[in-house]
């Protein structure tokens, strides 16, 4: 039995998942689907790859062996730019040359075909975990608290809900805690091909401070916006 309070996490986010067998690929991604906000499937590394350019992921889950190129070889250039994104294989191939690969790469889980549903849902738990620093509880400003699985808020003596929209956003800010994010990389993350007005992240930076308190999110003006913790 998998723990609803930490795999809800994942009910905000977005997956990729490259598998170039149809019927596995089918199956898996209608799994996926129960867990994920959105779930995008692509046949081979090449795609996947594509796919990670023009679009911004959570998670990414990977088989070994497909054509054009490899999960090994394409997450070998996912990590040049991206270190912290969990990572799953799904593989029949169990030999230590895979193994040591998947290692040097910082994999999440490395789960084998057939795989197995508790190992399934054990390595989601822990992709979960990943994308919140193994934070279930989120101090914020003005004494806050936010609760990523719940995506509710305390504060003032009070529980809001925060959107969709709002509960990404601010994960994705606290993920980047002390760091200043730009417009463009919020655009990216919560829009990809749709480029609304700077004005759009203002409403919902907006609507988090009036749920948060003021002074949970700075803004760099002309440049974007700091969550302090």
């Amino acid at each position: 039995m998998y723990s609803t309070d930490i795999i809800n996490i994942l009910s905000n986010k977005k997956v990729l998942y490259a598998e170039d067998e149809d019927g596995i690929r089918a199956k898996v991604s209608e799994i996926l689907k129960l867990f994920f906000d959105t779930v995008v499937a692509v046949e081979d590394g090449k795609k996947a790859l594509e796919y990670i350019e023009t679009g911004s992921f959570d998670v990414l889950i990977f088989d070994i062996c497909m054509p054009n190129i490899d999960g090994l070889e394409a997450i070998k250039k996912v990590r040049v730019s991206d270190s912290t994104i969990p990572i799953i294989i799904f593989s029949a191939h169990t030999e230590q040359q895979y193994l040591w690969r998947a290692v040097e790469l910082k994999i999440t889980k490395f789960i084998t075909k057939p795989y197995n549903k508790d190992e399934f849902i054990e390595a989601l738990e822990k992709v979960s975990l990943e994308l919140v620093n193994n934070n279930l509880s989120m101090p914020l400003a003005d004494g806050c608290i936010y609760n990523p699985s719940t995506k509710t808020a305390k504060y003032n003596n009070s529980k809001v809900q925060l959107s969709k929209q709002e509960s990404r956003l601010l994960e994705y800010l606290y993920k980047r805690a002390n760091q200043t994010v730009t417009f463009e990389d919020i655009f990216r993350y919560l829009w990809e091909f749709e480029q609304p007005s700077k004005e759009a992240i203002k409403s919902i930076i907006k609507e988090l401070r009036r749920k948060l308190g003021n002074e949970s999110i700075n803004s760099r003006y002309g440049i974007g916006y700091i969550l302090e913790v």
